[in-house]
């Protein structure tokens, strides 16, 4: 079935496909490393980055030697998409290789059981299942991260641990005292005092407890990383930063004196520090792999939840976070995979957040998901050099209306809600009434409206697009059933 028929999906098959059981492990399909043991993976997520922030996409604000030197190990994928134009959607989508909708996931974080039902398949459960170790360290906001939730966790909203995660360390996410570091701007100074370490309070006699929050995260990454390796275990690490998003602080030495003179706005130059801060743990990281002799074995990843906020390098694109548009949903993307993945590549292949799940299911040789199981496409062959990028149906986009933009701009109109994109074609809409239509390879930039010129393909993704917002959708854990 094509990735563009799962919005014909029928009650029933929706229901088998949402509860469909883990695949079993099987070695051969894809091969797993040139000596055939499995690779480890490891997935690493910005937040609110832009396309252009990093200096392999263009960027020249920040000096991001570690990501430029991962994408010239491998690949950069030029036109990769989030899943959203807000963070917890995208997230969830990543996990489950599923459009958000299909979860009825329109919104940011608002910490309720909706936002990742305990039963979904996921990459962690999959992995876990074949014998990895699997391991989450970062922003989560996919709830259950309450104290309340870690202290009852049996009758409580799912976390981390529920979703398949062996180990995880967490900010605490209910609102106190986020909110008020937040406001007082000491969410990164002060992230390790407010810490949940496998439903666990991270005390003052940790190690972490004081530490910067992108510090701590790539502390714990290797912590995790130097103990799986000891268990002999290949392992999935998840770390998904905060960085770089709001609120800016200057990061720690030597990161902050690299721009506390720039001629530009504070907030700018708290934003270049909180980047360098974040390149800084993916060498770390990187470095760790080959102290350990795991790099040539280890498929790595790398992407933002959405587009670019405030003080970020959104490129020449229209938009940004919160906004539909293609700064709100372009992201950066690298794949790096000795071996197995050419180096020195630039790949300008379409590509999605849902993809991540299938592509580390075939790097991993599980058994690939099926169409009627997830959204996304395995890019492994594309990857590799096997083939082209995958071809693909439409692709879909929908998310509540945000009014604002988070930039330093007004958001464009008309306000836009939805997405059906086919090929190089990409149609907006709001509750499924067309708004604009642009071809996107000609026409980048989002400026010449091509709606009454081709009449006959947007009343095509009209159709679908509605179709897809009426399919059923798994809200609270339940599908409807006929």
């Amino acid at each position: 079935m094509p990735s563009s028929d799962l919005p014909r999906l029928g009650r029933r098959d929706f229901l088998a496909a949402s509860t469909a059981v883990l695949p079993t492990f099987v070695r051969g399909q894809t091969p797993a490393s040139p000596g055939g043991s499995r690779p480890n993976i490891i997935l690493l997520l910005a937040d609110d980055m832009g396309c252009h922030d990093p200096g392999c996409f263009g960027g020249t604000a920040v000096n991001t030697p570690h990501l430029d030197a991962l994408a010239a190990s491998g690949a950069k994928l030029t036109s990769f998409y989030a899943a959203s134009a807000v963070c917890t959607p995208s997230r969830a989508a990543i996990l489950t290789g599923r459009y958000p909708l299909r979860h009825d996931i329109r919104q940011h974080f608002t910490d309720d059981e909706t936002h990742l039902p305990a039963h979904l398949d996921t990459i962690p459960k999959r992995l876990k299942a074949a014998g990895y170790a699997t391991g989450h360290v970062g922003k989560w906001h996919l709830g259950g991260l309450h104290v309340e939730h870690a202290q009852n966790r049996a009758g409580s909203i799912p976390g981390p641990a529920q979703h398949g995660f062996d180990d995880y360390l967490c900010q605490i996410e209910q609102l106190e005292p986020r909110a008020r570091m937040g406001r007082e701007r000491t969410l990164f100074r002060q992230g390790g005092t407010c810490l949940l370490r496998n439903d666990q309070r991270v005390g003052p006699d940790d190690p972490l407890y004081p530490k910067h929050l992108t510090e701590l995260i790539g502390d714990e990454s290797l912590r995790l990383m130097q103990r799986y390796h000891q268990q002999r275990r290949p392992f999935f690490l998840n770390v998904w930063f905060l960085a770089p998003h709001t609120p800016y602080e200057p990061a720690p030495e030597p990161h902050w004196s690299r721009y506390k003179d720039d001629p530009v706005r504070e907030d700018q130059r708290y934003f270049r520090s909180m980047v360098s801060c974040l390149d800084a743990q993916v060498g770390r990281i990187v470095a760790k792999l080959d102290e350990l002799g795991l790099r040539d074995n280890t498929l790595i990843l790398f992407t933002s939840d959405n587009g670019g906020a405030w003080e970020a390098d959104n490129g020449p694109y229209k938009g940004g976070k919160t906004d539909l548009h293609e700064a709100g949903i372009r992201v950066p993307a690298i794949a790096s995979w000795p071996g197995h993945i050419r180096p020195g590549q630039s790949l300008s292949g379409f590509a999605h957040h849902t993809d991540i799940l299938p592509t580390i299911c075939a790097a991993a040789s599980l058994v690939t998901p099926a169409a009627a199981q997830v959204d996304g496409l395995n890019l492994i062959p594309w990857l590799t050099g096997q083939a082209g990028p995958p071809p693909r149906g439409t692709v879909f986009w929908q998310m509540d209306l945000y009014r604002s933009l988070q930039r330093h701009t007004k958001k464009p109109e008309p306000f836009v809600t939805e997405v059906a994109r086919r090929g190089n074609w990409k149609l907006t809409a709001r509750d499924g009434v067309p708004l604009e239509l642009f071809d996107i390879a000609a026409d980048p930039l989002e400026t010449h409206n091509q709606l009454g010129q081709q009449e006959g393909l947007a009343s095509e993704l009209v159709g679908e697009l509605r179709e897809f917002l009426a399919a059923p959708r798994d809200r609270s854990g339940k599908v409807p059933v006929p």
